[in-house]
């Protein structure tokens, strides 16, 4: 399975903040540090926000930190949230896609059952146990 940049950018970010939890990073300070975008990570934090992942503070010392223990957050829900617009095959997505075998396809259910047992590991592994080392 592939992830999207998307996830990958997010990840990265919360690899960052599970490794100095009590510190708020700037989205500027993030951008800069993975040499991603800051409109797309300004995107990504809004989500993991919207979530309950990351807390935001706006103004003078403002910026973004986990909002929950990275104990307690399974890198299986961070790629369930983030990978949520990206489906893994075209009839996946919500509007079922135009396949043409769809109605004669033996693939999918194994697909589906794929991504499942991929999504189940990372279930295991909690975002603590990814952390980067502090000042990394």
């Amino acid at each position: 399975m592939r992830l999207t940049s998307f996830t990958d950018y997010g990840l990265r970010a919360l690899m960052q903040l599970a490794a100095e939890p009590d510190r708020v990073f700037t989205t500027d300070e993030t951008a800069s540090a993975f040499g991603i975008s800051r409109n797309h990570l300004v995107k990504i934090i809004r989500e993991l926000a919207a979530a309950g992942i990351i807390a935001t503070q706006r103004g003078a010392g403002g910026g973004f930190r986990l909002a929950r223990s990275a104990d307690e957050i399974s890198l299986g829900e961070i790629v369930r949230l983030l990978e949520s617009r990206s489906a893994l095959v075209e009839c996946f997505r919500s509007d079922g896609g135009a396949c043409v075998v769809t109605r004669r396809c033996r693939l999918k259910v194994r697909l589906k059952a794929a991504r499942e047992a991929f999504l189940r590991e990372l279930d295991r592994t909690t975002l603590a146990e990814c952390a980067l080392p502090p000042g990394a």
